[in-house]
């Protein structure tokens, strides 16, 4: 009967995502969503073309044309890796007791509006976990970010970064816990000044230098890896390596995700595959592009950077989502009615799909996704 179906709920669908589209997704909105998506199924690969830098020469007269340098064009894989619905469901005695209590129509708007907020948080954490395969850091782990009236020289320090590492200039973002974003309301006046459109309903705090600062719930603190009196071989390594072997010497661990410095270099840098016990040599790999300075040819010591806040710098081009409703049998299946809802803040389009049983009804909110960071130079973390 069409009184049964979804459609005839639409308007408490968008009255729960008018609620969830105000939690802290800072992410989601932050970075590329690839539309690509709706043709792989779970795990296969979706093909996303990396391009070289440009070629520049001179520019030399003649009567014929020159030829064109090749180049060599680069791909990165992203993979649908999850299918996940938030569910609920009603049996008709448990309907009529709502109705003689808080109504049947309320609770099922609420249950709406928290399977939206699970699945979106979801997505959320996991583009926060690619906080481990960003380039370089900068900060002090522990110490909260803004914690110095009118100062932004934390959001330029890590703009800096994305900068130094050939980031365009447009589309670079900045997502904040929020301990940090507290901070940035509370002591710098500016926030307070602009009172701007954008800062009450996308949920952008300040932009800065053509870098949008937001907040997430999702953001991570790291845990550190154990490794003291750690060391570099003697072999010596030039600017750009990522490949770092290590002296057998020190204890304990360093671990994948581990923001680390070499003696002699301010830098922090990003540990994307790491040795479980440094006392025996092995090597780790730097995320790209790797040292900004030379290592000398002598045994280098490494410190590990403590625990910390992963505050998320980044250009928008590098981080991808791939999105789309979960996949159904051409032939259908038992559900009864399936609408798709774009939320208007995160840009997620959600599947709402209801099943009717036996004297029973299941609603489910759905969606089918994967991420990659495809661009590890344009992205950069700000320690708190």
């Amino acid at each position: 009967m069409a009184e049964n179906t979804i459609s005839s709920i639409v308007p408490d669908i968008y009255e729960a995502l008018d609620v969830v589209s105000r939690e802290l997704t800072g992410l989601i909105p932050a970075v590329t969503m690839n539309a690509s998506a709706e043709r792989a199924g779970i795990n296969q690969n979706i093909v996303v073309d990396v391009e070289p830098a440009g070629n520049v020469a001179d520019i030399t007269p003649a009567m014929t044309v020159p030829d064109p340098t090749g180049q060599t064009s680069g791909s990165s894989i992203i993979q649908i890796t999850k299918s996940r619905a938030a569910e609920f469901g009603f049996i008709g005695d448990d309907q009529k007791k709502l109705n003689t209590g808080p109504g049947y129509m309320g609770t099922r708007a609420n249950k709406i509006a928290q399977a939206i907020r699970a699945v979106a948080n979801e997505v959320e954490l996991d583009l926060a976990n690619l906080q481990s395969t960003f380039s370089r850091a900068y900060g002090t782990a522990g110490s909260t970010p803004f914690g110095t009236a009118n100062d932004y020289t934390d959001a330029s320090n890590v703009l800096k970064i994305l900068k130094d590492n050939g980031s365009p200039v447009s589309e670079n973002q900045l997502v904040l816990n929020t301990a940090a974003g507290a901070n940035f309301i509370g002591k710098q006046s500016a926030v307070n000044a602009a009172g701007t459109e954008s800062m009450l309903r996308q949920g952008v705090l300040l932009d800065l230098a053509g870098m949008p600062l937001r907040e997430s719930a999702q953001i991570q603190n790291s845990v550190a890896g154990t490794a003291a009196s750690a060391t570099t071989d003697d072999s010596g390594y030039a600017v750009g390596a990522t490949v770092i072997t290590l002296a057998s010497a020190g204890t304990g661990t360093i671990v994948s995700g581990d923001v680390i410095s070499f003696a002699g270099d301010s830098e922090k840098y990003v540990v994307i595959s790491g040795d479980a016990d440094v006392s025996g040599g092995g090597t780790i790999t730097l995320s790209a592009p790797g040292l900004r300075k030379a290592i000398a040819a002598s045994a280098t010591a490494i410190t590990v950077v403590a625990a910390a806040a992963r505050n998320m710098a980044f250009n928008r081009s590098a981080l991808v989502l791939a999105a789309r409703a979960p996949a159904r049998p051409e032939e259908g299946d038992m559900a009864e009615d399936v609408i798709l809802i774009t939320d208007p803040r995160s840009g997620l389009t959600m599947e709402f799909a209801m099943y009717k049983g036996y004297r029973k009804v299941r609603y489910e909110v759905g969606l089918a996704w994967g991420v990659k960071n495809i661009k590890p130079e344009h992205t950069a973390l700000l320690l708190g």
